[in-house]
């Protein structure tokens, strides 16, 4: 029977704990996968996954979005303007949006340039994966059977374990290591 040192990853991509959400993003889409450790010193200290970041992007609320933000405008508010009048050639062609963003100071061109970079509705560049990491770590020896594992991953509903002696990351398994172990009748 294959063990999970069979077909883990070894030596796993890693994010830190100062890392921005923006940055993750970046190594988890750059490296196809869905979640890695998260490594302070030499200590692991949580796991980073697209769950974690779908629930932090969930979590946010309209007092988090730019003042006026449009987004924030009720069903009826849009469903009570009474005339979407032309703009007239003359007139400034952000001046409506601008109108659904009276705080904002800057013209639709300049939000949207600021968007890719550090901008205040920005929320991914604002914020680290310290603050919103798993910080419960799932872990199982490297002598762990592939079958132990699926069945850790069902019995916690997760979707990679973390392969660890004693405090040292040796791989992480994720449901397609195991997936794909089946499927080459490893298991």
């Amino acid at each position: 029977m294959p063990t999970i040192s069979d077909i883990m990853t070894a030596d796993p991509v890693a994010v830190v704990p100062e890392m921005s959400l923006r940055d993750a993003v970046e190594v988890l889409r750059g490296n196809g996968i869905s979640g890695v450790p998260v490594i302070s010193g030499n200590k692991i200290v949580g796991v980073l996954s697209v769950t974690d970041l779908i629930e932090f992007s969930a979590g946010r609320t309209a007092s988090d979005a730019p003042p006026g933000d449009a987004g924030t405008q009720s069903v009826d508010y849009w469903d009570n303007v009474e005339e979407w009048a032309p703009v007239e050639e003359e007139e400034d062609p952000s001046a409506f949006f601008r109108d659904l963003w009276p705080a904002s100071e800057e013209s639709v061109a300049e939000r949207w340039e600021n968007a890719s970079g550090s901008g205040s509705w920005d929320q991914l560049s604002e914020h680290a994966v310290g603050e919103i990491m798993t910080r419960k770590l799932c872990s199982l020896g490297p002598g762990a059977t592939v079958q132990e594992a699926a069945g850790y991953m069902v019995e916690r509903g997760i979707h990679r374990v973390l392969v660890m002696e004693g405090e040292e990351l040796l791989g992480i398994v994720s449901t397609t290591d195991i997936m794909r172990a089946v499927s080459e009748g490893k298991c």
